[in-house]
């Protein structure tokens, strides 16, 4: 199993944000520190899938030296994430929103995949 460096960020005010150096674009977010890390672990593995299914390799994971060498990680917590041996498959789906839902998700999401699937997750877990 392979794992990559995740950077914890805080501001005042705010959740608790991750992103991956390794995966520029892929982050996350999570009210609470146990929420922001099992966030971080569905988004590194959905961003590992989409890659391979797109022909991508994943990248060999870069050392903690490397990444903190960046001053703009400075004020991170870093942790580990695993990719999974066999990375979450997805599966294309069509779905029928209101033109107007469509269009709130787009102004606070720039992936509705994966806002979508974090909702319905979220969803899912108030559930039981």
């Amino acid at each position: 199993m392979t794992s990559y460096i995740a950077l914890l960020r805080k501001d005042e005010g705010s959740d608790f944000g991750v992103d991956f150096p390794d995966f520029p674009g892929c982050v996350t977010a999570g009210a609470t520190l146990e929420e922001a890390r099992r966030m971080a672990a569905e988004a590194l593995a959905l961003h590992v899938d989409g890659l391979i299914e797109d022909g991508g390799s994943l990248p060999m994971p870069s050392s903690l030296d490397a990444i903190m060498d960046d001053p703009h990680n400075a004020d991170a917590v870093v942790f580990l994430v695993d990719v999974p041996a066999s990375p979450v498959r997805s599966v294309r789906i069509n779905v029928t929103l209101p033109n107007d839902l469509v269009e709130a998700i787009d102004r606070v999401t720039k992936n509705r995949s994966r806002f979508l699937a974090d909702a319905a997750r979220d969803k899912l877990h108030a559930v039981g």
